[in-house]
């Protein structure tokens, strides 16, 4: 079963734009494995909450993200 757990900042994406993501993965995933992937592609979309991460020690959040 091809898988796929993605990590997003939480509240930045909409129902449809989640829905647009995993139908891309799932593409994806088909394009190499071929039409008998689509039906047990798993797609996890993760929203880290604010502060939830950090990039070469730095702590990720809205004001480092640029979305305060």
């Amino acid at each position: 079963m091809p898988f796929a757990n993605l990590k997003v900042p939480a509240d930045t994406l909409t129902p449809e734009s989640k829905k647009k993501l995993q139908d891309a993965v799932t593409e994806a995933f088909v394009g190499i494995y071929g039409e008998r992937a689509r039906a047990s592609t798993l797609v996890i979309l993760d929203e880290v909450a604010d502060g939830g991460w950090s990039l070469g020690g730095t702590i990720l959040d809205a004001n480092v993200l640029g979305r305060s």
